[in-house]
């Protein structure tokens, strides 16, 4: 199994503190979550029916209708590789070891941060797979250098797979309007941005053949129907989307400074979390913990050895309020005294 964040039940029980006495900060979704309606009755009564306007508001959000729902990202990251050609996949390392996981029967290679490497791995493959902006470096490719890599790909029958699931802040940087041509998959879900990781609801956009290839091996119903009535209000609602983008923006900024300003080294990331390389990554993360902060430890390679390693590094998601930001500095006070260098 993969380690994941969120193991709060798992710290609270290993440093015995209680549940509610935690700043959970180590999963990276949006603290202030989409204030989902009531659900009504019937959704929980009746069986999900596509008709519902869930397709046509993601469209209208993402900027695509070439979409298959499916219950968050991560069916679709273990499917696609029943679903793509290919023999020599390449995957980006460090990133979303999920990734890296399915596609191991296939004896993948991987490719760092620096752009030759990058365009040396699209030259020798014939599938290679990115998340975009990546977790946990933040690292975010040009987007015409990705549509040219598709290109190149798709010439050769090759895919590009992009997973996005942390673009929300950055729509102009997204490739699923070029949604539908050849060699490109894309991967969205409403768990980061809009806070609805529970409610387990991503979308694929592909080509028409990918997306009935993937429904097939999904099976019918893969969104439940009070997920997609959640969801489907969410991608609907403008108005919230704008304030959170900004307030979002503007917190990864603040937590960007805070970080550098407590913390030994300058952090990276998207605007829902920072990545903080550096060698203390253990025994810094072990003493926030002990404040009672929980923030995602990165130190080696995944279980099983079979996967590349991760630089020891932490991942700070964004405090949900004013208290837990003052909850924050004063636990980086504490646990990691020294500035960073100018």
């Amino acid at each position: 199994m993969l380690e994941h964040g969120g193991r709060l039940r798992r710290a609270a029980q290993q440093y015995g503190i209680a549940l509610d006495q935690w700043l959970d900060l180590s999963t990276g979704i949006n603290p202030c979550a989409y204030p989902v309606p009531d659900i009504p009755l019937s959704a929980w009564h009746r069986l999900p029916e596509d008709d519902d306007g869930l397709e046509a508001a993601a469209a209208r959000y993402y900027g695509s209708d070439a979409l298959l729902p499916v219950a968050g990202s991560q069916p679709a990251i273990q499917a696609l590789p029943a679903v793509l050609p290919g023999r020599r996949v390449s995957l980006l390392a460090p990133s979303y070891a999920e990734h890296a996981h399915a596609w191991l029967a296939r004896e993948p290679r991987w490719f760092g941060d620096d752009i030759d490497g990058a365009e040396a791995a699209v030259d020798a493959s014939d599938i290679v797979v990115l998340v975009q902006p990546n977790n946990p470096t933040g690292l975010l490719f040009e987007r015409d250098r990705l549509l040219d890599w598709r290109t190149r790909l798709a010439r050769r029958g090759g895919w590009l797979v992009v997973d996005e699931a942390f673009i929300d802040t950055t729509p102009e940087a997204s490739l699923v309007p070029e949604a539908g041509t050849d060699g490109l998959v894309v991967l969205r879900s409403l768990g980061k941005f809009f806070g609805l990781a529970g409610a387990r609801v991503g979308f694929v956009f592909a080509p028409a053949t990918v997306r009935r290839q993937l429904a097939e091996i999904l099976g019918p119903w893969t969104v439940s129907g009070p997920a997609r009535h959640a969801a489907g209000a969410a991608l609907a609602d403008a108005a919230w989307q704008a304030q959170a983008r900004a307030r979002l923006v503007a917190d990864g900024e603040r937590l960007a400074e805070l970080l550098h300003a407590a913390g030994p080294g300058r952090p990276g990331g998207p605007s829902l979390f920072k990545w903080l390389p550096t060698p203390r990554a253990a025994e810094l993360h072990d003493a926030l913990a002990r404040h009672g902060v929980l923030v995602r430890l990165f130190d080696g390679a995944p279980p099983g050895g079979a996967l590349p390693a991760v630089p020891p590094s932490l991942r700070f998601g964004l405090p949900p309020d004013e208290a837990g930001w003052r909850r924050l500095e004063h636990a980086l006070r504490e646990c990691a005294p020294e500035r960073s260098a100018p």
